[in-house]
């Protein structure tokens, strides 16, 4: 049985979730602040996490990024919750590592749709992962080695996220060709997504932080404005 903990304080919200999850045959465990939902994360299995955005004592932003700090659950599928509706705020979620997120008010059976489909995307993350024979790819001073989902720069290993791998791999295995949002939407978040085609731009900048040297004037990761991104390799 998949286990969803859910952070938040609205007590109402909370068993709307737990009562429609539980039909679904999940486990539901929810916490009412920030930090007792992070020590749980920290102590209990989890295979994925609603967290509200604006929690009592530690924020949603604050345990987001010290789930993406820790090893063990840097892989956790996040949805974030909002009460807010601006752009902003999803995308500093997104930046901060959330893999969606949802606005309330939000629709019971899209929430649930989003909770499967994440599980299930993240499932086949890790079938990739575990299928991978492919070498490892070198690309000026990248190494990117998907049998393992490490990438190094000069030697160097770089700390990306298993989507951020995926992104970054699918367009270094296509150099120099250009590939919409959508496109990337499609072969990288897969058919079953929610996420907007917004999503992309943040991690490409994700992307750009760690692994160009200076990433206000990237080398591998351009963009072609008005059609989309490439990984860039120059001829010898």
């Amino acid at each position: 049985m998949k286990r969803v903990l859910v952070v938040e304080d609205d007590p109402d919200i909370v068993e709307l979730l737990r009562y429609n999850l539980d039909k679904e045959g999940f486990a539901v465990e929810a916490f009412a602040d920030g930090e007792s939902g992070l020590r749980a994360l920290k102590s209990q299995r989890a295979d994925l996490l609603i967290l509200d955005l604006m929690l009592p004592q530690l924020s949603g932003l604050e345990v987001c990024k010290e789930v993406r700090r820790d090893a063990a659950l840097e892989k956790l599928p996040v949805i974030m919750l909002t009460a807010r509706g601006e752009e902003t705020d999803r995308v500093i979620g997104l930046e901060l590592g959330a893999d969606d997120y949802v606005t309330k008010p939000f629709s019971v059976r899209e929430m649930v749709a989003r909770v499967k489909a994440l599980l299930r995307r993240a499932e086949r993350v890790g079938e990739k992962a575990a299928e991978f024979t492919e070498e490892v790819l070198h690309r000026g001073a990248l190494a990117i080695d998907p049998s393992s989902f490490a990438v190094s720069r000069d030697g160097v290993p770089l700390e990306l996220t298993a989507l951020e791998f995926r992104l970054l791999h699918y367009l270094a295995r296509h150099p120099n060709r250009i590939f919409s949002r959508d496109q990337l939407l499609d072969a990288v978040w897969g058919t079953e997504r929610f996420v907007t085609p917004r999503s992309v731009d943040v991690y490409i900048r994700r992307l750009r932080e760690k692994i160009e040297v200076n990433p206000v004037k990237p080398v591998f990761l351009k963009t072609k404005r008005g059609a989309g991104y490439l990984f860039e390799t120059i001829a010898s």
